[in-house]
């Protein structure tokens, strides 16, 4: 007896260790649903991406640009008209952002599933091949991309979910990645959002909002529109204004509108 109880918590350590891949991912992969019933980062912003789909598992959205002329609990007002867009192929799954982790009853977002991350997120830098001097009208954070910079996917790594110069690593320790260049579609520029900014092993990495290959082709996980709407929010968008992103399905938008102090 005691030995078929020692062999039952071998087998229930190993699982503990391992996620659902087969990857060593320890108490990360554990981490607790949790959906959190307001947002303070919100009341600080002045601009807000939202991105809607008519299900979790649609990949055509709707993307609508707000801004207000000051924080708190101000009326937000539309910035131009509502523009087409795509997410993940398989639509949404909850991801990790300020709004938390999610809830249940609903997908949640893991590395490798083609799906983009519902939540609530912040914008941390805009990425593209043009020099800073080209993109002087920015108001944003600027990262130019060369033939070495590199998006980490790769669980086991110390930088995974990072953008890194692999030139610059004097030890890479990664067996997944993707070039850069490949990202953005056929302009090779976008805008990265702090999904699992604290890099939990694969809850999901390098989401970008990036020009779309096709209206009708869903991404590997990320959001995409055309070249001309990137055009638009990269002229409108301002980092003073502590600018956020929604995206959810449309249902779920107005059930947490007013808790989030949605528009």
């Amino acid at each position: 007896m005691r030995k078929r109880f020692v062999a039952l918590v071998v087998v229930m350590a190993v699982y503990l260790v391992t996620n659902e891949a087969g990857q060593t991912a320890g108490a990360s992969f554990q981490l607790p649903l949790q959906l959190h019933t307001s947002i303070p980062e919100m009341s600080s912003c002045l601009q807000l991406i939202v991105v809607t789909t008519e299900s979790w598992n649609t990949a055509s959205a709707t993307i609508r640009l707000f801004e207000r002329i000051r924080a708190g609990p101000i009326s937000w007002h539309q910035v131009g008209k509502p523009f087409a867009g795509v997410t993940g192929a398989r639509g949404f799954a909850w991801g990790i952002g300020l709004h938390g982790t999610g809830e249940a009853g609903a997908p949640r977002k893991k590395e490798g599933d083609e799906s983009s991350p519902a939540g609530v997120f912040r914008l941390s830098s805009v990425f593209g091949l043009a020099s800073s001097d080209q993109v002087r009208f920015l108001r944003f954070p600027y990262q130019q991309i060369t033939a070495t910079t590199e998006a980490i996917d790769d669980p086991q790594s110390e930088y995974y979910n990072c953008v890194v110069n692999r030139a610059a690593i004097a030890h890479p320790d990664w067996s997944r990645s993707e070039s850069m260049l490949r990202v953005g579609g056929p302009y090779r520029c976008g805008i990265m959002i702090e999904h699992n900014w604290q890099r939990r092993p694969g809850f999901g990495s390098c989401i970008f909002l990036h020009v779309w290959y096709s209206a009708r082709r869903g991404t590997a996980g990320c959001t995409a529109i055309s070249s001309a709407d990137l055009e638009q929010v990269l002229h409108w968008l301002d980092a003073q204004k502590n600018p956020l992103i929604v995206q959810l399905p449309l249902p779920e938008y107005l059930r947490l509108r007013r808790f989030w102090q949605l528009p």
